[in-house]
């Protein structure tokens, strides 16, 4: 039922179908309340929290995933390497229960949620899960971090930032509409982010460009890797629960691969189940869906990282501009 329904709106938001009248009521009723939230912020009613380091947070202007977690890691490697100390905040969506977590290595993702853990793992740096970002951005700034980075946030007002870094993948922003007539989570500002980030697609003027590669696979629960033209030429499934599941499958077929698609809802939790038909077939996942997959025994799966990389100038850029006095970005 969730897959037809998804499959049904992703018709209207980006297939070219018009959104009927109901949508289009229940968009401009969505787009009432958040201009009215957005509006409360900039008059003070509502009171957003300043830290005294920058705070860059990342998103997407659309409903589900757009390519943040490997935008997250490769800022957060680019700012280590000009010297700052990083921080991530997260609300960790899709977890269970609410508590703040510090992450660990071996923390489990219903805890910390799959995003955050990967994004630790991969960075080795401190990531901080609380639905009170204000606060997890805080115990960073207590903990030594001299910029913090905050996963998700575009709509997170009251969290204050110096920049604003929204990604696009290929899809664009779809029909230009609010949910649930379209994808987007609210009304465009008036304004442009510090930097629209794309792949995926051509770029618009102002735009920048991230190269994302699929790295060399790593068997699930081990250190053996392989190059990733070993699995072509026989039978491989491919196991994809993030935004857009159709993009590594595409991937995939790119890198010279034949891959059998199983598409999950994006944050979907596994259980053993998932993969009863699978547990002696070679098996390729996304690094996300791999942290959720480790314990379940699979003889022959593995992760897949998607590795993403930014022009070196806006790296300089960005590093130059938090360098300056950290300036907020209004509501």
């Amino acid at each position: 039922m969730r897959a037809r329904l998804s499959a049904w709106l992703q018709r209207r938001w980006y297939g070219g179908v018009a959104p009927g009248p109901i949508l289009r009521a229940l968009a401009a009723l969505w787009a009432a309340v958040m201009r009215l939230r957005r509006a409360l912020y900039r008059r003070g009613w509502l009171r957003q929290h300043r830290l005294a380091i920058p705070v860059v947070v990342v998103g997407n202007r659309t409903a589900g995933g757009a390519g943040k977690t490997p935008l997250v890691i490769a800022l957060a490697q680019a700012l280590t390497a000009h010297g700052w100390s990083v921080g991530i905040v997260s609300r960790g969506y899709g977890r269970s229960g609410s508590a703040a977590v510090t992450v660990r290595v071996d923390s489990l993702p219903e805890s910390s949620g799959d995003e955050p853990l990967l994004i630790h793992r991969s960075t080795g740096l401190p990531v901080e899960v609380d639905v009170d970002r204000v606060a997890a951005a805080k115990r960073l700034q207590a903990a030594g971090c001299t910029v913090v980075l905050a996963d998700d946030g575009l709509q997170h007002l009251r969290l204050g930032r110096s920049v604003e870094i929204e990604v696009q993948d290929g899809r664009g922003l779809g029909n230009g509409r609010v949910l649930p007539a379209g994808p987007l989570r609210e009304p465009l500002p008036a304004r442009r982010a510090f930097a629209v980030v794309a792949h995926g697609r051509a770029l618009a003027p102002g735009e920048t460009l991230m190269k994302l590669a699929l790295g060399t696979p790593r068997r699930l629960g081990g250190d053996e890797r392989r190059p990733l033209l070993a699995f072509a030429g026989r039978p491989v499934h491919a196991v994809a629960g993030i935004g857009d599941p159709a993009r590594f499958f595409t991937s995939l077929r790119a890198a010279g691969l034949a891959p059998i698609p199983h598409p999950f809802p994006d944050h979907h939790r596994y259980v053993a189940h998932d993969f009863a038909l699978l547990s002696a077939a070679t098996v390729l996942m996304t690094s996300k869906d791999a942290v959720k997959c480790e314990g379940f025994g699979l003889s022959d799966a593995w992760e897949l990282p998607l590795e993403a990389t930014l022009p070196e100038a806006f790296v300089a850029t960005l590093d130059a501009f938090l360098r300056s006095a950290p300036a907020h970005v209004d509501p």
